[in-house]
């Protein structure tokens, strides 16, 4: 069984539509759990109604005080039932074949932790046409100069990489800061090239604050892959030209 882990804050105009995707999967053997860490607004109504309609395959946690994505998904983590875990953010969508594909792919490379392709779509999930290409696969040292996994897209198998092995520090840029901790251990990432997920993208999101971007990649560089300065550097620019010119393609 597949655990799908949503980690949900004030996305009551988003949570019905990515929830939506879940239950349009092709692929049925897997249970949805939602954390909500403390919304303000009325997602969780939201979801207790969705609950309501297919009480057997969703659940919702509560976090009693509010923290971050990776408090939520760490909760999910520990109250995951299944063998593999799924992770989506709460204004994300899954094309319906993105578990069936994405199961067979990790089966396929015997692989411990799989992603795929993503297009981008604007504020109502519309795909702009434009997508991110991924490579087949992805060591340690080659994740260092390139940020392709994204988080809606992955899949892992726990008797492959372990629960422990799978929590997210509470840090900006968690989601990376676990792949390469996962990476570094001696794990390889496996990209299906085939853009399963949108990724919904407001103008004004976090990731695309590009200053942003290069301050929490340097942190990165230094205190998780633990590079020295001259390493740090090194892969700092290629990093920063492969974002620069990196590979976004038309949608064929």
């Amino acid at each position: 069984m597949i655990s799908i882990i949503i980690p949900v804050y004030n996305a009551e105009n988003y949570i019905q539509a990515t929830v939506g995707s879940v239950l349009a999967q092709t692929y049925t053997d897997w249970e949805l759990i939602l954390v909500d860490d403390c919304s303000t607004d009325n997602s969780a109504v939201v979801i207790e109604e969705l609950i309501r309609l297919n009480p057997e395959k969703m659940r919702l946690i509560h976090l009693t005080e509010g923290g971050s994505a990776a408090r939520a998904r760490n909760a999910g983590i520990m109250d995951a039932q299944g063998r593999y875990i799924a992770f989506l953010d709460a204004d994300d969508i899954w094309y319906p074949e993105k578990l069936e594909k994405e199961f067979k792919y990790l089966q396929e490379r015997g692989a411990g932790l799989v992603f795929t392709a993503y297009e981008f779509g604007d504020e109502n999930a519309k795909p702009n046409g434009r997508m991110t290409k991924v490579p087949e696969s992805l060591p340690f040292r080659k994740a260092l100069s390139r940020t392709v996994i994204f988080t809606s897209t992955v899949l892992i198998d726990t008797e492959v990489i372990p629960k422990d092995m799978i929590y997210m520090p509470e840090m900006k840029s968690e989601d990376t800061a676990t792949w390469w901790k996962i990476l570094k251990a001696g794990h390889v990432a496996y990209g299906l090239n085939e853009p399963l997920v949108i990724y919904r993208r407001p103008q004004n999101s976090l990731s695309s604050n590009k200053f942003e971007a290069l301050r929490r990649i340097w942190r990165l560089y230094r205190d998780v892959a633990k590079l020295n300065v001259i390493q740090s550097c090194w892969y700092f620019i290629r990093w920063a030209i492969r974002a620069t010119f990196r590979r976004v393609v038309p949608r064929s």
